[in-house]
C-alpha cells in the first residue's frame, strides 16, 4: 500500500479511484466493512482502492476539550489499513486550513483533483468540510457535477448487540478492561507495541520475570488489571503466551506511572531488553489490587499464571 502524506504527493494522473473517507481510528469491524466494500467497488470499476484519513482526530483542532484519546496511533492505523488490500491511503494533515476549507473545495481539490475519484464510500454519519457542512447528501448532489457516484455503507452491529461498532465504544470497552468485547468489535486482539525497557526487576526477584514496555506505546492501553495474552517479539518472530499486568503495582506503591509488563509463561531466563514487542490482550483475569504482604501476592501470581495458561491452551 502506498502512503501519500498530502494531495501534492499523489502522482499526476493517478486514478481513477474508488475512495473511502473516515478517521478509521482502530480500523475496527465497521471500518473493515467499508474497506471490503471499497475493494469490491474498485475491482468492479477497474479503479484504485484508496482510503482518505487524517493525521489526528479533527476534534483535536476543532474542539480539543472534547477530543478523546486515539485507539491507535497514525502509524498503527496505516499498518492495519495496509493489511486490507488497499492500493493507497492519503493521510491529510488536519489543521486550521483544512478545517476552514468548504465541503465543495474538499471534494474538488482532493477527491476530484488529486485522486480522480469515480466512487466515494462513507458512513451514514460522516461529516466533512467547514463546520461539518459536508454530508452524504451533499456528496450525492455533487457527484453528477464532478463525475462520481456515492455509496453510504451501513453501520455494523455485532451478533446480539444493539449498539453499532464504533471507536467510542471500543474505548469504553478498553477502559472497562473488557478486552474480549473489544476483540469482537475490532476483529483482532487489542494490542500495544513498544520497546522492552529495564524496570525495578521485582518480578524477577519474586520468580515471575516480566518484560516491561516503555511508556511510549502505539495504542490505547486497557484498564488496570491482569490479563492473559501474547507477547510478539518482532526481533525474533516468536509469539509467547503471557500473563500481562497493567497498572502501577499497588502492593509496593513505588511505580509512578502506569506500565504494561508481560510474564512469558514457562520462561525465566528470557532476555528481551531492547526488543520491539507487541502485547496482545486476550482475556481479563482480574482487577489490580494491593495485597497484604509478598506471600499473598506470590500465591495470586501463581494462580494468574495458571489461569492464563489454561485460557491460552498452553502449559506453564
Amino acid at each position: 500500500m502506498i502512503v501519500f502524506r498530502s494531495p501534492a504527493e499523489v502522482p499526476e494522473g493517478y486514478g481513477p479511484s474508488a475512495v473511502a473517507i473516515g478517521k478509521f481510528d482502530g480500523v475496527h469491524e465497521g471500518h473493515r466493512a467499508v474497506i471490503r466494500r471499497l475493494n469490491d467497488a474498485a475491482a468492479a470499476s477497474g479503479s484504485r482502492a484508496v482510503a482518505v484519513t487524517f493525521d489526528r482526530n479533527p476534534l483535536a483542532v476543532i474542539r480539543p476539550d472534547r477530543c478523546p484519546e486515539n485507539v491507535v496511533t497514525v502509524d498503527r492505523k496505516l499498518e492495519l489499513l495496509g493489511e486490507l488490500g488497499l492500493d493507497a491511503t492519503l493521510v491529510l494533515t488536519f489543521d486550521e486550513e483544512l478545517a476552514a476549507r468548504s465541503a465543495e473545495e474538499f471534494v474538488v481539490d482532493i477527491l476530484v483533483g488529486a485522486l480522480h475519484v469515480s466512487t466515494v464510500l462513507v458512513g451514514a454519519d460522516f461529516r466533512f468540510g467547514h463546520r461539518g457542512a459536508g454530508t452524504p447528501d451533499l456528496l450525492r448532489e455533487l457527484g453528477p457535477r464532478y463525475g462520481f457516484t456515492v455509496e453510504v455503507v451501513d453501520d455494523v452491529y455485532l451478533p446480539g448487540s444493539s449498539r453499532r461498532v464504533s471507536s467510542s465504544w471500543i474505548r469504553e470497552l478498553l477502559m472497562e478492561g473488557d478486552v474480549a468485547g473489544a476483540t469482537r468489535a475490532l476483529g483482532r486482539y487489542p494490542d500495544v507495541r513498544g520497546v522492552v525497557v529495564h524496570g525495578l526487576k521485582r518480578g524477577r526477584e519474586l520468580g515471575f520475570p516480566t518484560a516491561n514496555l516503555s511508556t511510549i506505546v502505539d495504542a490505547f492501553v486497557p484498564a488496570d488489571g491482569v490479563y492473559a495474552g501474547w507477547l510478539v517479539d518482532h526481533d525474533t518472530g516468536i509469539r509467547h503466551p503471557s500473563a500481562i499486568s497493567v497498572g502501577t503495582n499497588p502492593t509496593f506503591d513505588d511505580v509512578l506511572v502506569r506500565q504494561v509488563e508481560a510474564h512469558v509463561l514457562g520462561e525465566t531466563g528470557l532476555d528481551l531488553y531492547g526488543h520491539d514487542v507487541t502485547v496482545e490482550f486476550v482475556e481479563r483475569l482480574r482487577g489490580m489490587v494491593a495485597f497484604e504482604g509478598i506471600e499473598k501476592l506470590m500465591v495470586q501470581m501463581s494462580a494468574d499464571v495458571a489461569q492464563a495458561a489454561a485460557i491460552l491452551g498452553t502449559s506453564d
